[in-house]
């Protein structure tokens, strides 16, 4: 989720990381807002908690689909992300709706080079009572991605976050009780905004010794709530109030994550109360939250992208850049996103929306052109057809809130140069694992970003995790089962002059440096197309008008503890 393209000022945070000059490459890194913090953070709390006070009541969260997990180094959902986040805390935070950084359970930090400091909070305590100290994040840090760890999970538990996110981490030393080490392999500059992604929470050390992959129906966090029930079977996770919790709220006794495959019966159980906050929203939803009397339409502009996959792995003509262009030009995005998210999103051209830094703005959508894909497919051989299956998910998502009409869509348009569809629907669940796994031969899916980094669409996306080396030559695609593979990367896409690009943009502190590369990545993504890249759609939530404190947040969240039911 995962998400999962913000704006973030990290001047601030920088505390005179390697000097001022440092700090001033470091700062605003993603272009756009500039955080108001001034080094200490705003915070989210004072430390002291306020559990205690608030409205009351039972908040009803409904969605889409369902949580598989409730552990979030065991998933890439952003499913699972809206209920852990809910139970968990980050060593750095956002700011709830914007994209700045602020005070998690590090209280303070510092850059320098390849090496982050931070103070951790004190006073804290996990769920079941056990303080949280500095060991706990380095039990938590190796869990995830050191493969000699006596507690660590296996790859088939831990997910594809683990390497990307914490994988330039070079070891993570506690100083004490309340202060930590980071040691990178390299700088890396999208280090502090990856130690807010909810896949770098904290699991409390005991609990992974004690609970291991039970973790996933188990949780123990410090978050401002914790788990009261999950009730697997009807798709309901019921939250209860953390008293002891450390920061601001919560001010509800009760969070309720339910699920409403329908998008229209959501809209409905919004409009009569029965659910407090809705998301996933499409055109005819939102337009039901709209006309409520009883409820308000929260909409912001999205940072995230839909888009069509092509599994180069596995389907020999999608190995054939002039057959991914073909496609590109036959399916008729505009109309997809005019008529089908129409008022919600807006057609995109490269993998980034215009928000992030690096966005490259000479580029345009493909035109859709039947003509011009009827001659790409011809002159790579293809002139005649062929079949492949489209695997989607059914129910709606932020970035393809319509995804069973679009792909009707996708059919009907290739149908006209000779290209069979065969629609594959699936609960979102299986089908992440059915396209992590590279059983696809297409796919539909979509990011949000989880921390307001050009990296996290560019290198967590399209870059196939493995070393330049290890592409073989003349082959711009790896196969899914090559070590070290980023099962995120579901176009199994390796093109090796994109590859160059986004890793030297990994390692710079320089703003100008990181924007010039990744418009050129763009660009390369754009002219190879290992996508149909198809949208940027706007968040929406419906809230009801019993709710106050609700914030439509472009990362991280739902930030229920601040939420009060009048």
């Amino acid at each position: 989720m995962a998400s999962r393209d913000r704006l973030t000022d990290r001047r601030s945070f920088l505390k005179a990381a390697g000097g001022a000059a440092a700090a001033a490459t470091l700062a605003g890194c993603i272009g756009g807002e500039t955080g108001d913090d001034d080094g200490t953070g705003d915070g989210t709390g004072d430390g002291t908690g306020d559990g205690n006070g608030g409205s009351g009541g039972t908040l009803t969260y409904a969605r889409g689909s369902s949580s598989g997990s409730l552990d979030f180094q065991n998933s890439t959902s952003g499913e699972v992300a809206k209920v852990t986040n809910q139970l968990y805390d980050t060593l750095i935070a956002f700011k709830p709706g914007k994209t700045s950084l602020t005070e998690g359970l590090a209280t303070n930090w510092n850059v320098d080079g390849k090496t982050v400091t931070l103070d951790l909070r004190k006073n804290v305590k996990f769920h079941s009572g056990e303080d949280f100290t500095a060991d706990d994040f380095v039990a938590t840090y190796r869990r995830f991605v050191d493969e000699d760890y006596e507690y660590y999970p296996g790859k088939k538990y831990a997910s594809s976050y683990g390497p990307y996110t914490l994988g330039v981490v070079k070891n993570v030393k506690a100083d004490g009780d309340h202060k930590l080490k980071i040691n990178l392999e390299k700088k890396y500059a999208p280090i502090l905004p990856n130690l807010a992604m909810f896949v770098s929470a904290v699991h409390s050390k005991k609990a992974i010794q004690e609970k291991g992959k039970k973790l996933k129906s188990d949780p123990d966090g410090t978050g401002p709530f914790k788990l009261k029930n999950w009730d697997q079977s009807n798709n309901r996770v019921r939250l209860e109030k953390n008293e002891d919790y450390w920061g601001d709220g919560p001010y509800v006794d009760e969070v309720v994550f339910t699920v409403v495959g329908n998008n229209t019966s959501r809209a409905q159980t919004l409009d009569s109360g029965d659910a407090q906050v809705i998301d996933g929203l499409g055109a005819q939803s939102s337009q039901q939250v709209k006309k409520s009397g009883n409820a308000e339409l929260v909409s912001d502009a999205g940072i995230n992208i839909g888009y069509m996959a092509f599994n180069m792995a596995k389907v020999e003509a999608f190995q054939k850049k002039k057959v991914r262009q073909a496609i590109s030009h036959a399916i008729n995005t505009k109309a997809i996103v005019e008529t089908i998210f129409k008022g919600i999103a807006k057609e995109a051209n490269q993998p980034i929306p215009s928000s992030v830094m690096g966005y490259n703005d000479s580029l345009s959508p493909y035109k859709h052109d039947k003509q011009k894909a009827q001659k790409l497919l011809d002159e790579a051989g293809y002139g005649d057809g062929f079949s492949f299956e489209l695997a989607t998910f059914k129910n709606p998502r932020t970035y393809n809130p319509s995804p069973i009409q679009a792909a009707q869509t996708v059919k009907s348009n290739l149908k006209e140069v000779g290209i069979d569809v065969t629609i594959n629907q699936q609960a979102f669940d299986p089908f992440l694992n059915y396209t992590e796994t590279g059983k696809h031969d297409a796919c539909f899916l979509g990011w949000m970003t989880d921390n307001a980094d050009p990296d996290n669409f560019h290198y967590a996306l399209l870059h196939p995790g493995v070393s330049i080396d290890d592409v073989p030559d003349g082959q711009d695609w790896i196969s899914f089962d090559t070590d070290g593979f980023n099962t995120l990367n579901v176009a199994g896409w390796a093109n090796t002059d994109f590859m160059k690009l986004v890793e030297d943009a990994q390692v710079t502190y320089d703003n100008e440096t990181r924007k010039k590369k990744y418009k050129k990545a763009g660009k390369i993504a754009h002219d190879e197309a290992p996508w149909v890249f198809m949208d940027h759609a706007k968040d929406l939530r419906g809230v009801h008008n019993s709710v106050s404190g609700f914030k439509l947040a472009p990362i991280s969240g739902p930030y229920l503890r601040l939420v009060k039911l009048n």
